[in-house]
């Protein structure tokens, strides 16, 4: 091959199409075409966020129709009906008023009338006693004659009582030997009535502890006898009166009979 057909064989026009294929230039990325008119209002999902946090925190107010807004309020306020009170809550209110100024006048009154009068107790005392007979019949029973006066006395300055009801009994050692029923009777204010009370026991059973402390108080010429009574008293206050019950007790200590006479006596009174 000569020199000239080298030449011609690098040369462009013998360069064949099938021998060095041609590189493709480079294309620049094409630009987005624009997006339709009716797509450019929608929001991005950033702004629908947005929205709708602003949507949550205002408060939600229903509509209302405009007719509505524009009447009054006062159109659509239901009146209230009043109902009449029956007769009958009327009449028990004021039967329940005058009650409690009936008891209210009942008290103001009662309190005055016991701070005027000052209403004392009756006292139950004795002044004297005599024990003349004590033996025993048998280890277990007991025979006995004792006599003591019974003295009653109203301290009330302004009250006349009377007692309806009297009973007195007579106990050695908590155990009862002798019971009497005294007549009833009235007192006049500062009145005081002596009664002569004669007990007598016979054949009265005593436990063997009780009789053998008899015989014991016998022998040291000391007996200790226990009085008990209960009144029923009644007051009168003009046209009121009231009972109540009265308790008298008393412990005597005697010497031995047949001239027992009395030593030393203690008594109390109460309701």
């Amino acid at each position: 091959m000569t020199s000239s057909e080298s030449l011609s064989f690098f040369s462009p026009e013998y360069t064949s199409p099938k021998m060095f294929p041609q590189t493709p230039s480079p294309q620049l990325p094409s630009t987005p075409a624009p997006a339709p008119s009716h797509k450019r209002g929608r929001p991005s999902p950033m702004s629908q966020i947005i929205m709708s946090k602003q949507a949550l925190n205002q408060p939600l107010t229903p509509e209302i129709p405009f007719e509505i807004k524009n009447k009054p309020v006062a159109q659509y306020v239901v009146p209230r009906q009043r109902r009449r009170t029956n007769p009958a809550v009327w009449c028990a209110a004021i039967l329940c008023m005058m009650f409690s100024l009936l008891l209210i006048l009942f008290g103001i009154g009662t309190l005055v009338i016991f701070l005027s009068i000052k209403p004392r107790n009756p006292v139950f005392d004795t002044s004297n006693a005599s024990l003349s007979v004590i033996y025993l019949d048998s280890p277990k029973y007991m025979n006995g004659d004792f006599t003591f006066i019974a003295n009653f006395t109203n301290p009330n300055k302004k009250l006349d009582v009377r007692f309806e009801q009297l009973d007195i009994e007579l106990y050695f050692s908590d155990s009862l030997i002798a019971t009497q029923v005294l007549q009833p009777f009235s007192q006049r204010q500062r009145e005081t009535r002596l009664v002569q009370v004669h007990m007598i026991s016979s054949l009265v059973y005593l436990p063997p502890i009780s009789a053998f402390k008899l015989q014991k108080q016998v022998l040291s010429n000391r007996v200790v006898y226990n009085i008990r009574g209960t009144f029923k008293v009644r007051v009168n206050i003009g046209l009121i009166h009231y009972s109540y019950w009265l308790h008298g007790r008393c412990q005597l200590e005697m010497t031995s009979p047949p001239t027992g006479a009395l030593i030393t006596h203690s008594c109390r009174t109460k309701r």
